[in-house]
């Protein structure tokens, strides 16, 4: 598992500073895994990129930051002669839509929530990293947009995009390849990993945990589940992640009721039982539990 404890640069969306992008993306290790006989994963140095190839065209789902498109693009070739002729976007975040110029500029479709494209469009700031993201060039932003579903009809799959209330944001979609038994749930999964929740862009904890108890009934136990980070799991894999989150988020609310500040909070370490496997250098313990402290105070401020 350590191996997928990802550097800071895995998160350059959200702080785009130097030190983030320190590691080169020439010493990334780009890698191929098989799921099915058309179905990949390709791993860098940002999100998980779905891949399917086949006859109508190779579809990919998210495509990492700018400085891996090139070796991402490499990496899908080794898989499919066919270049990229669609992307889907599971979400805004730049480590998940970075190579997005790279392809559009080559003719590739890209397809994501209406939320999605209007955060794209616009700058964003992050209330958490203290930083703002400016807005994509044209060529960047997805030109098919939809509300709560899409089907698409690809390489022998119906492949179901489905639109989750607010969780990580307020644009966040998984998709199921139904005939493959496969699906791929973007960043309401981090496997083995504290996960980022943005609550600049609507994201909450308990969203979070909503968003799984609603994707729950559409998973099945032989399904193949791929996180936004970390590696290929299972919906027993989700299920634990689930119960990490519903329990470190309980504990601090609980103490948010109570009226403690988050100095407070962060000294009773409410996470502790959690910290040993699910820390990583980018989220270590006081800083996840700084963000479910503060999306509890603001759903408590909310009267929620």
């Amino acid at each position: 598992m350590q191996g997928f404890k990802y550097s800071c640069a895995l998160i350059a969306v959200l702080v785009c500073s130097a030190a983030v992008h320190a590691q080169s993306a020439a010493d990334v290790e780009v890698k191929v895994i098989p799921l099915s006989d058309n179905i990949h994963v390709v791993m860098g140095m940002g999100g998980n990129i779905g891949v399917t190839t086949g006859k109508d065209g190779t579809f990919i789902i998210d495509d990492d930051m700018p400085p891996l498109a090139e070796k991402i693009e490499a990496a899908i070739a080794t898989i499919s002669d066919d270049p990229v002729k669609m992307i889907f976007n599971t979400h805004w975040h730049f480590d998940h839509t970075g190579g997005n110029k790279h392809f559009g500029e080559k003719g590739a479709q890209i397809i994501a929530h209406d939320n999605v494209r209007e955060r794209m469009s616009t700058k964003q700031s992050s209330a958490l990293f203290n930083n703002e993201t400016p807005a994509s060039s044209n060529v960047a932003l997805p030109v098919v947009t939809f509300d709560n579903t899409l089907t698409l009809h690809l390489n022998r799959n119906t492949i179901k995009a489905i639109h989750l209330p607010p969780a990580h944001t307020d644009g966040d979609s998984i998709l199921i390849f139904e005939e493959a038994n496969i699906a791929h749930l973007g960043d309401l999964f981090f496997n083995g990993m504290y996960p980022v929740v943005d609550i600049s862009a609507g994201g909450s904890v308990q969203g979070m945990i909503d968003a799984i108890d609603a994707m729950l009934p559409m998973l099945n136990a032989d399904m193949q589940l791929i996180p936004g980070h970390g590696p290929v799991s299972d919906i027993e894999g989700l299920k634990e992640f689930r119960l990490m989150l519903a329990t470190v988020h309980s504990r601090v609310n609980t103490l948010v009721e109570e009226g403690k500040t988050v100095e407070e909070v962060l000294k009773l370490r409410p996470s502790y039982n959690y910290d040993q496997k699910w820390a990583w250098d980018f989220m270590p313990p006081d800083r996840f539990v700084k963000i479910v402290y503060d999306s509890a105070a603001a759903s408590a401020a909310a009267g929620n």
